[in-house]
């Protein structure tokens, strides 16, 4: 702008002296006097010659400055910089290059003034189903390699021209290629990741080499588990497309890639997607359809969790009564033991009672035994005067009462030998009687 303010203030300031001598009554020219012109033009002329030098770089900007006399250099840092009458071909360091569904009234919303905005296009799916596909995608360039920069700008001498020759075809291809690697109904169904993916690939390595095959179109299963509708297309096989690969890796064409630029992708995104009317009503009813039968099986679950409850609910009440009568049971079983081991213990008690009464009673007939076996000796032996007057006197109390029933024979014959030594014929009666007596107590004590 100061160059073209300086050129027409020197142009001006001349062509003031060319003319003045010819119109020297007029006084507008007269009052352009000669200090003035020539102030002008000098004015003019600095104000052409410094902003031919120098200029200023915007921050976030490379410039490719291209001098008159053939060579060029790269300047990627702001501040004041020289030109030297050379040309500028300014790029961003980044390109953001943006798709846009407009809105109803088609209008593409609120951008920024540094982002390239078009409206979006239409694009075929695999399944022939047309959507818009808005997309955004930033691109950088190579601000290290200086050379790489310099070719870049001087091939494609301005960023507008860049952004349209060279980035927007790689992103329609990029974006037309991954349509036809999948359906609209995959995309909806879970494989939207995939679309960003290689599309964002292709962009940043190179276009995928697709190539044809037909596949079986394989029945598709509505509902769940229990109750299964299978829907069958009339076709049994469908043109598909898919990426050619070579030891494992894509194949790619060759010379249709943004690195051969120094181009980096940055991002690349796919950020709203306008189906087609026809696919919309698909989609609409594929949602009630889903929704039937997800409501279907909730009402199904719910039927079924309350036959589980009532089952778990008799198998609870079972199980409380099994224990009980197996706590009965048990209490009745503890019981019997109980009185079987206290019938053995009673039985073990007896039997050792009776065998301490047998103990007892022989020791009481040991010791009955013993005494009649020394009253026998006694008597049989004899007794020492000292014991006879014990033994008299112990039985003289009751000599009286036991004469009193002794019945002696009327009539005694007695031998004619002689009266021995050991008694009269009274006391032998009385030990006859005595020994007689205790005989008897003796056989009592056995039984």
């Amino acid at each position: 702008m100061l160059t073209y303010l300086g050129i027409i203030m020197v142009l001006l300031g001349t062509s003031i002296f060319i003319i003045k001598p010819f119109f020297k009554t007029s006084k507008t020219l007269h009052k352009f006097t000669r200090q003035r012109n020539l102030g002008m033009i000098i004015i003019g002329f600095v104000m052409s010659v410094l902003s031919g030098m120098f200029f200023y770089a915007e921050p976030g900007t490379a410039y490719a400055v291209q001098y008159p006399w053939g060579s060029q250099k790269a300047v990627v840092h702001q501040g004041i910089n020289t030109k030297m009458w050379g040309r500028l071909i300014p790029i961003q360091f980044e390109l953001p290059i943006k798709y846009v569904i407009p809105n109803k009234k088609n209008e593409l919303g609120e951008q920024s003034k540094y982002a390239n905005v078009d409206i979006a296009k239409y694009w075929a799916f695999s399944d022939a189903v047309k959507a818009r596909i808005a997309t955004s995608v930033v691109i950088s360039i190579n601000t290290v390699d200086e050379d790489q920069f310099l070719s870049v700008a001087d091939r494609n001498k301005t960023e507008r021209n860049l952004i349209r020759s060279r980035i927007i075809p790689n992103i329609d291809q990029s974006i037309k290629n991954t349509c036809k690697l999948m359906d609209a109904q995959d995309y909806i169904s879970g494989q939207a990741s995939d679309f960003d993916r290689y599309f964002k690939d292709q962009l940043e390595n190179g276009m995928y080499v697709l190539e044809e095959y037909f596949a079986n179109e394989n029945r598709e299963i509505i509902g769940d588990s229990s109750t299964i509708r299978t829907v069958v297309n009339k076709e049994s096989k469908q043109k598909r497309f898919r990426i050619q690969y070579e030891n494992g890796e894509p194949v790619r064409e060759k010379g249709n890639s943004l690195l051969g630029y120094g181009l980096t992708v940055v991002q690349a995104v796919v950020t709203e997607i306008d189906w087609e009317t026809t696919f919309d009503k698909r989609l609409q009813l594929q949602k009630e359809e889903v929704a039937q039968t997800q409501l279907e099986k909730q009402q199904a679950e719910r039927q079924f969790y309350r036959a589980q409850k009532e089952t778990a609910k008799g198998e609870a009440e079972k199980a409380t009564e099994r224990a009980r009568l197996e706590k009965e049971q048990i209490q009745k079983t503890i019981e019997a033991e109980t009185r079987a081991k206290v019938a053995e213990f009673n039985l073990i008690e007896e039997r050792k009672n009776y065998e301490v009464a047998q103990f007892k009673a022989k020791t009481q007939k040991t010791m009955a035994d013993a005494q009649s076996y020394e009253n026998a000796k006694l008597v049989t032996a004899g007794l020492t005067p000292q014991e006879r007057a014990e033994w008299e006197y112990k039985t003289s109390v009751n000599v009286a009462k036991q004469l009193k029933d002794l019945k002696l024979p009327e009539i005694y014959i007695q031998d004619g030998g002689k009266q021995g030594a050991d008694g009269n014929l009274l006391q032998s009666l009385i030990g006859a009687d005595l020994a007689k007596k205790m005989m008897s107590q003796k056989t009592a004590k056995e039984y």
